[in-house]
């Protein structure tokens, strides 16, 4: 049996999508076993259990031949990472506790990175989990693709985008969900001993002005993409609600300055197989769907 974290979302739900597909059988962990009627309906074990409450997930996971693990993301962290020190702890303990066979942590790009910044609450996680005697794959993809939904409409409305990433003409590592949800499923069916890291990222590195051209070849319409200036960043930030926009800001940095990047560099990763221009008609068809947000 394999217990899935996160079943709800796309990345969760892919694992669990191949692995019911190899025929094995799945438990969804999750808060709410109400949201989770479609994976019952496919034959999945439902557990209600919260990332906070370390004996809830010890049982959820107890018996577990392998545990894929993803923690919710949080964009607007507290200064110090308080969140994430919390969930640490708590899953420390439940993995202690339960013992399951192997364990894939969802964890990223730049974990290794000795800036603080946004993607530090993994390091946190990361480092917590280095005791626990049980074979671990810190599973460390790039940027996801997917984040170019928030450039669907503006691409469609008004033919441009901006990019926080810059200069516009540098390759960043990017990956589809679909990749990591697939390697994540194919790494919990694997056998190995203690700690290890898995490096991915998609077939090749894309930079934003790639990503505007193949929204103009989506969309039949010009797109360019505009750099947002770093000197915008925080007020911008601060108006969309975020408390302490530091750390996100601080990622930025990291990606376009060039010391959030793969412990092994390119010539290490993993790669995946599945391409920008097959993620962004996928995100340009769900945007026009009826009652799409």
């Amino acid at each position: 049996m394999f217990a899935i974290m996160g079943i709800t979302g796309d990345l969760g739900g892919e694992v669990a999508r191949q692995l019911l597909a190899a025929g094995k059988p799945v438990r969804a962990v999750m808060r709410d076993v109400r949201r989770g009627g479609v994976w019952a309906e496919r034959g999945c074990e439902m557990f209600a259990a919260d990332i906070g409450d370390s004996t809830a997930l010890a049982a959820a996971l107890q018996g577990a031949e392998g545990v894929f693990v993803l923690v919710p993301p949080n964009f607007d962290p507290l200064p110090g990472f308080p969140e994430a020190q919390a969930i640490a702890t708590r899953l420390h303990e439940a993995l202690e506790k339960a013992r399951p066979g192997r364990v894939v942590y969802l964890s990223t790009i730049g974990a290794q990175a000795g800036q603080s910044n946004l993607l530090s609450q993994h390091t946190i996680i990361e480092q917590a989990l280095g005791d626990v005697e049980l074979p671990i794959t810190f599973l460390r993809p790039g940027w996801f693709m997917e984040n170019s939904s928030w450039d669907v409409a503006p691409a469609r409305e008004r033919g441009v985008i901006g990019s926080f990433l810059q200069p516009l003409d540098k390759p960043v590592p990017m990956v589809a969900t679909a990749d990591i949800g697939r390697v994540a499923a194919e790494l919990l069916e694997e056998t190995w001993s203690g700690h290890r890291i898995v490096e991915l990222e998609g077939p090749q590195r894309i930079t934003p002005f790639e990503i505007a051209g193949t929204f103009s070849e989506l969309l039949g319409r010009a797109v360019r993409v505009e750099a947002v200036p770093r000197d915008s960043w925080e007020s911008l930030f601060r108006s969309q609600g975020m408390k302490n926009p530091e750390p996100r800001m601080k990622m930025l940095d990291g990606f376009n300055e060039g010391w959030i990047e793969f412990e092994k560099g390119e010539a290490g990763s993993r790669k995946g197989v599945v391409g920008l221009k097959t993620v962004l008609a996928e995100l340009v068809e769900r945007e026009a769907r009826p009652g799409a947000a």
